[in-house]
């Protein structure tokens, strides 16, 4: 399929009336326990949306951006890497391999390089479709979710700094979050340079068995006044969830959890086995405490949230 540029400046007009409260109102949800259950679209919503007959974008797009948009959904999370002449670009991979026509590793092509590369369709691949999308920079994307949605920034390099300079450039401040990782030995870092700008959640770096540390790495984290705004958890057991999620709740933080692949909590399942049963995956984790789940998954997860919200969702 080809992603048309005039078929994504139409979507950009029907919703951007609607949307501008957007992201203010997803940051303050997320900071509410009581702010109910936040989407979360891994890399953008670039998976197919048959029951709204929608068709399928390539990662990390502006068009996955605006899918997002339409569909109602409140976070798009998407990757940040740098080129060989200092740019920030949104690609997943080290190389452009599989999202591309082209071949390299991102860290030593230009800008004017990857710039005349096509994406892939959806998740890429040799065999699938390329398109007319280009891959963006961050400062297109931060302009384009602009009143729109919210970005969660996954830093691929070690260009923390960069990347926060940026969202400062952009006045994004209040509508991003930029994830990074903690550990046990890690100093709090909400008063640290650069994550003393930006609103941003913690991956707690585990290394005892069951993750048994994560919620005791949480609590260091909420020490020293500011905090993080969300804990991503790493894979745990569902033995582990509870004390994790209570934690957080002490510590003022939203859980956030990832239902990709074969599911970021064990014995509990993924995308695919929400999708069958979603009351059995996503309702046990909204059941437990966890109000940001995300997902490739994005049409699935929208309709059950709307039907537990109606209290209609089997």
């Amino acid at each position: 399929m080809v992603i048309r540029p005039l078929l994504a400046a139409l979507a950009a007009c029907v919703v951007a009336s609607a949307a501008q409260a957007a992201p203010a109102d997803t940051m303050r949800r997320i900071g509410d326990p009581k702010g109910g259950i936040i989407a979360i679209a891994h890399r953008g919503c670039h998976a197919a949306a048959p029951a709204r007959k929608l068709g399928t974008t390539p990662e990390n797009s502006r068009a996955a951006l605006l899918r997002c948009v339409a569909m109602g959904v409140e976070v798009m999370e998407t990757d940040v890497r740098r080129t060989r002449d200092g740019y920030l670009v949104m690609v997943h991979d080290d190389s452009v391999d599989r999202t591309t026509d082209g071949t390299g590793r991102v860290a030593d092509l230009t800008l004017a390089q990857i710039r005349a590369l096509r994406l892939r369709d959806d998740l890429g691949g040799a065999g699938a479709t390329l398109t007319d999308e280009r891959v963006p920079t961050l400062d297109e994307l931060l302009a384009l979710a602009k009143g729109r949605i919210v970005l969660n920034l996954d830093v691929k390099d070690a260009i923390y700094g960069e990347v926060v300079d940026a969202v400062v450039r952009a006045g994004a401040v209040d509508r991003v979050i930029v994830k990074t990782f903690a550990g046990m030995g890690s100093s709090p870092l909400a008063s640290m340079a650069p994550y003393d700008r930006v609103p941003f959640a913690i991956i707690p770096i585990t290394a005892a068995p069951q993750a048994g540390d994560v919620p005791a790495i949480i609590a260091r984290q909420a020490g020293g006044g500011r905090r993080p705004i969300a804990v991503e958890l790493p894979r745990l057991p569902l033995a582990t969830l509870p004390a994790s999620v209570a934690a957080a709740r002490r510590a003022g933080m939203a859980v956030w959890v990832n239902t990709l692949f074969e599911g970021f909590v064990t014995d509990l399942g993924g995308d695919a086995a929400a999708a069958r049963d979603p009351d059995a995956v996503w309702g046990r984790l909204a059941d437990s405490g966890v109000r940001l789940i995300q997902t490739d998954a994005v049409e699935a997860l929208l309709d059950w949230r709307r039907k537990r919200s109606a209290g209609t969702a089997k």
